[in-house]
């Protein structure tokens, strides 16, 4: 097995508690051969993701809807940033269907570029998505990784009243850092409004939301920020160490030791969240079927 740290020129070398294999083994050439000839984007690739070796193998992934082309510029992200023009693939939500069946998928992660060239961000192509997935793949679990939509609630709707399984939003990180990590049209309550709503809107479904670690913040930060996704209903919460995708990103200010990640997953759990997900390799949608 061929282990590498995924640097990039300009990037700080990682510890040896973040080296990844090589994504190889027949598994994940099969998912990779359906996904290519379907023409879906994975977020995966897209965002250079350190788990794809193991996801991959075992037969999952996360889709990305709605292109490659993001409209915002988050300074952590190594999704392209453009403006799509409006352009939808309303086909797309079929061959996402299509790649869950053929690849007999149970749990799939759903998400997208921001897409606010569209009056409603996207969020009806993501509820066609789920509604394709459930009547086409009968006892498949699907969970929306989605945007803000600028905060618009009648967007937020659209997906929830899909029913997906799960409602993931992603805070990213602590309220202090969220003007210096994230495009200025996210915001930090503008998420926990977004995630509040979701959760009203669907009490019995899970919510979920991530933070990336590493980026300068305090751990009274991340426990307020714990604090602050219970009280809005979150069900669901993971940690992961945040790394750098090429020197154009925001550097890392710290790498978190495995410990640490263990050690505030616990003080996590004891906020009550359904499920809590923390260690250095991490994503928002890592293992994220152990919700059930």
């Amino acid at each position: 097995m061929i282990e590498v740290d995924l640097l990039s020129p300009g990037v700080a070398r990682k510890p040896a508690w973040l080296r990844v294999s090589l994504p190889s083994g027949a598994e994940y050439e099969r998912v990779k051969a359906r996904v290519n000839a379907l023409s879906l984007h994975t977020v995966c690739k897209e965002a250079a993701c350190p788990n794809m070796a193991e996801c991959w193998g075992a037969g999952t992934a996360t889709i990305m809807i709605l292109g490659d082309l993001c409209t915002r510029g988050c300074r952590f992200c190594n999704v392209k940033t453009g403006n799509p023009r409006g352009a939808v693939d309303w086909l797309e939500p079929l061959r996402v269907a299509e790649a869950v069946r053929d690849l007999g998928w149970k749990y799939l992660v759903v998400t997208a570029v921001d897409r606010d060239d569209l009056p409603d961000g996207g969020a009806l192509i993501f509820a066609n998505t789920v509604r394709a997935i459930h009547e086409r793949v009968p006892g498949a679990r699907v969970e929306i990784l989605s945007g803000d939509y600028r905060g618009d609630l009648t967007a937020v709707n659209i997906v929830v009243d899909a029913r997906p399984e799960v409602f993931a939003h992603n805070l990213e990180t602590v309220r202090r850092l969220t003007p210096h990590v994230r495009d200025k049209r996210a915001g930090y309550d503008q998420s926990l409004k977004v995630l509040a709503h979701a959760k009203s809107r669907a009490p019995n479904r899970y919510t979920k939301t991530s933070l990336m670690l590493g980026l300068g913040e305090t751990e009274a930060e991340i426990e307020t920020a714990m604090d602050d996704a219970r009280a809005a209903g979150v069900d669901i919460f993971t940690m992961g160490q945040y790394l750098q995708p090429s020197k154009k990103h925001l550097p890392v200010v710290e790498f978190i030791t495995p410990e640490t990640f263990k050690r505030l997953g616990e003080v996590a759990a004891r906020r009550g969240f359904h499920l809590v997900v923390s260690s250095p390799l991490s994503r928002s949608s890592y293992h994220a079927e152990q919700a059930f």
